[in-house]
């Protein structure tokens, strides 16, 4: 599903600011700080870490279901 502006707009910031973001795909929630936003094979790829231990995780834009703001 194609990410809304709104959406984006809420990627974006979080990127800048290293907020933390929740990434819903295929029912499984991901609460991330993505750290960037790039193409590969013509696919965006979401870079993020895991606020907690830290670890990588790549997500693609267009499997995403949601993307909410955490405060």
């Amino acid at each position: 599903m194609p990410l809304s502006v709104i959406q984006y707009d809420r990627l974006e910031l979080a990127i800048t600011k290293g907020t933390r973001l929740a990434l819903i795909r295929r029912g499984t929630e991901y609460l991330v700080v993505p750290e960037r936003l790039r193409i590969d094979a013509g696919r965006e790829v979401i870079m993020a870490r895991h606020p907690t231990t830290g670890h990588r995780l790549e997500l693609f834009v267009d499997e995403l279901d949601a993307v909410e703001s955490m405060q």
